[in-house]
């Protein structure tokens, strides 16, 4: 129900009047309240443009409406399309590149791993040649860290990028690499240094029976030359190598009888003479204490012993220097 009445007013000479009157609901009370012609003008503006502006609203809607059938169209539809295409191509080269950087890094830690197992073998190796206490050095076992908790002296760890941590190791894995292969070198290169070195007596059980330079010839009497020394010993005693080397006699000589002689490089050379049997052949390669042949009296000679030469530059030499001296 409405609250009141409009009633139009008086006019006043040129200028109109509205009269609004407000009754209550009980109709017992009523309030009254006169517009002038402007305060009328704007009612009536206000009044008229609801409608218009509903009318406005409603044309608008439509215009929208009308534009928006515009807009969804076939060829919109496409562009979207080959819009998502590329997206798609994009995500699927995105990874294709992260699946090839996996595969890098996947195939650069195990060059790592296998850089690392190398490593591993050197030391076991360098541990063996050092002649190191076993135990001492365990290459099959992370080192043993430990220690009380210390003073924090800055904020939290934070790790580095990947790649350069990546880069890093390798870096340090190639000097670790070359410093072990360089001691590695010098280390064998010494123990083969003192395999040729010549030391020691060719017999473990024997006595010297005869010396290197001038003596008695035991057929003739007369003075005569002993390029060697004897040792005399029982029949079928080993007869050693003094030195690593390669055999390059092992035959029958009048004189020598069964001869082996072995060259060790640096221009030295030993022979063991008089042998009952020869042990090794011509090319043999020979250790330090092998054992080359067995004592016998083959030849010239008067009882089991060995003829034991040393040879240096072609030149013999009192074996005697080499037999006192110790190995090294």
């Amino acid at each position: 129900m409405p609250l009141g009445s409009l009633a139009l007013g008086e006019k006043l000479g040129t200028i109109a009047f509205m009269k609004i009157i407000i009754v209550s609901k009980d109709q017992t009370r009523t309030r009254s309240f006169t517009l002038g012609g402007w305060t009328k003008a704007l009612l009536s503006v206000c009044l008229l443009g609801i409608p218009l502006s509903a009318v406005g609203v409603l044309g608008f809607q439509w215009q929208v409406a009308a534009n928006s059938n515009q807009v969804f169209t076939a060829e919109t539809r496409r562009v979207w399309e080959a819009s998502l295409q590329r997206q798609k191509q994009e995500i699927e080269r995105t990874r294709q590149d992260a699946q090839t950087q996996i595969s890098a890094l996947t195939l650069r830690m195990a060059e790592l791993q296998a850089r690392l197992v190398r490593l591993d073998a050197l030391g076991e190796r360098l541990t063996g040649i050092a002649q190191l206490d076993e135990g001492e050095f365990d290459f099959t076992q992370a080192p043993a860290l430990g220690g009380p908790e210390g003073t924090v002296l800055g904020d939290a760890y934070m790790p580095p990028d990947f790649v350069s941590v990546i880069d890093q190791l390798t870096r340090q894995i190639a000097d670790r690499e070359q410093q072990l292969e360089l001691l590695d070198t010098l280390m064998a290169k010494r123990k083969l240094q003192d395999e040729v070195f010549i030391a020691g007596r060719p017999v473990k059980k024997g006595w010297m029976s005869s010396r290197f330079g001038r003596r008695t010839d035991p057929f003739t009497g007369r003075v005569a030359w002993h390029g060697g020394v004897d040792f005399a010993a029982k029949e079928g005693t080993e007869i050693y190598s003094v030195a690593a080397g390669v055999v390059t006699r092992a035959d029958k000589n009048a004189g020598y009888g069964n001869l082996v002689e072995i060259n060790h490089g640096a221009g030295f050379t030993t022979r063991y003479a008089h042998n009952k049997e020869n042990l090794v052949k011509v090319g043999d390669v020979v250790k330090k204490g092998q054992v080359i042949a067995l004592v016998g009296s083959t030849g010239r000679s008067t009882g089991p012993h060995v003829h034991f030469e040393v040879y240096k530059n072609g030149r013999a030499v009192d074996p005697s220097t080499y037999i006192h001296r110790a190995s090294r």
